[in-house]
């Protein structure tokens, strides 16, 4: 599946008429919430929290450089090889060359939206290496050659007759649409391939710089045995992920869950300090992790908004979204979607490929309330609609209309007689009949507009004032 940016209004339309497609994301959303919120009434201290959290990662953004030389330092020490890549084509040349160096055939990978980022799997597989996703959702949505639609739920915008439905076409089982069996089903494939894998690859969910090792969050145990079945495990991480040592991470251990699966704790938190089989003789032999830039070190340039590389990806603004609620991840174009992703979108890509980005909120703030690490959202989608039009990329019509209305407002008699015209131009319509204008339909009413106006009906009331 390719998507873009550029078409994010042809996918919003495609969202909006499919009703199966939003009765799912909207019963997942809703239902993420609610758990969310039942463990957010657990934890008494979830403010404190996140204030914390806030100030743990502005602290490693304003030293990052000092972080990464220190991580980097301890992570040799442990037997970890770094490697650098400047942009995504670096970050693929890397992982082609290990794949190469080590006669690897077949690559398990856990859930990772760095690799998603840099599109690795389907350059692994232009080589003819084999490469199988591991997270459920993410084997699911790579059956359908699709990209995530949610940032911790893949396959959300999918129910389980869905699923069924693709298990049978694609791995030619018979339908079911039981959730168990569907599990059973895709556990008897992926066992196998754990078994006989030569290579795993995952994300990182935080790296420690003190200690030098890598902290992995899962639920489903995939990401371990991906990191400790295959000899050569593979990290690819960006820079924006490190905490400075285990004190800080028990803060993130905290807020993580809770914002984005509804647990007091995950069930797994996968610590990899070193090759594991020097010490223990089995598990991997080789570790590699692969410091990802790709346009982060210029967010981290801007102070205005640094911020944004704070996320933790926990996918809570997106559950939150009243937008991403109707039209689903698919409808943003990218790998990054909801209020988080129309952030970074314009910051990743450009302006011009993201241009429509940054308006796909309806500012109500509920993303800047609902992120456990405080960012604010709002604030930022703002700043980046005004990058968009000083930068030469908003609509056409839009600059025409602004100097129309500037032209009018410096003459008050064009500017009454223009603002009377429609008033009386609706009478000749039904009453029933909202006003037409471009972009307003039927779910959608301008509404009609005062027949008085504003200034004869406040003389009216200062008369009706003024006689009592």
């Amino acid at each position: 599946m390719q998507l873009t940016p550029r078409q994010e209004k042809k996918y919003i339309r495609k969202a909006l008429k499919d009703d199966r497609l939003r009765s799912s994301v909207d019963k997942a959303t809703q239902t993420s919430l609610q758990k969310r919120q039942d463990k957010v009434n657990q934890i008494p201290y979830w403010e404190e929290l996140r204030y914390r959290a806030n100030a743990i990662k502005r602290d490693v953004m304003e030293h990052l450089d000092r972080y990464l030389e220190q991580f980097e330092e301890n992570c040799l020490q442990n037997g970890i090889t770094v490697h650098w890549a400047h942009d995504a084509a670096q970050a693929r040349s890397i992982v082609r060359e290990l794949v190469k160096k080590n006669g690897v055939k077949t690559i398990v990978k856990s859930k990772s939206l760095t690799t998603e980022e840099i599109h690795l799997n389907k350059d692994l597989e232009k080589t003819g290496t084999e490469v199988l996703e591991t997270d459920l959702g993410e084997f699911i949505v790579q059956l359908l050659d699709q990209i995530p639609s949610h940032l911790t739920a893949p396959a959300l915008h999918l129910n389980r007759k869905d699923i069924g439905r693709i298990f049978q076409k694609k791995l030619g089982v018979d339908y079911t649409e039981d959730p168990n069996e569907l599990l059973a089903i895709a556990r008897k494939t992926l066992r196998e391939k754990f078994l006989n894998a030569d290579m795993g690859i995952s994300g990182v969910n935080f790296a420690l710089a003190d200690p030098g090792c890598l902290c992995i969050i899962e639920n489903e145990a995939n990401a371990r045995l991906t990191t400790s079945l295959p000899k050569i495990h593979v990290a690819v991480m960006g820079i924006e992920k490190l905490l400075p040592g285990f004190n800080e991470l028990a803060t993130f251990l905290k807020l993580l869950p809770a914002s984005a699966t509804g647990q007091l704790a995950s069930v797994y938190v996968d610590i990899v300090g070193a090759p594991a089989f020097r010490q223990f003789g089995e598990g991997a032999e080789q570790v590699h992790v692969i410091l990802l830039d790709n346009g982060r070190s210029k967010i981290l340039a801007d102070p205005q908004l640094r911020e944004t590389l704070f996320c933790i990806r926990c996918a809570a603004c997106l559950n939150v979204c009243p937008i991403y609620q109707q039209v689903g991840g698919h409808a943003y174009g990218w790998v990054y979607m909801g209020p988080i992703g129309i952030t970074l979108i314009p910051q990743y890509l450009g302006e011009s490929e993201g241009r429509y980005a940054p308006f796909m909120s309806s500012l109500c703030g509920a993303c800047g309330e609902i992120c456990p690490v405080r960012i604010h959202l709002p604030h930022h989608m703002l700043k980046l609609r005004n990058r968009v039009v000083e930068s030469g990329h908003s609509m056409f019509i839009e600059k025409p209309v602004i100097k129309m209305w500037a032209f009018l407002a410096k003459r008050p008699g064009l500017y009454r007689f223009a603002t009377w015209f429609p008033a009386q131009f609706q009478k000749l319509l039904p009453k029933k009949m909202a006003f037409p204008a471009p972009g307003y339909f039927k779910k959608r009413a301008l509404g009609r507009f005062d027949p008085l106006g504003f200034r004869k009906r406040y003389k009216k009331w200062l008369q009706k004032s003024e006689g009592k």
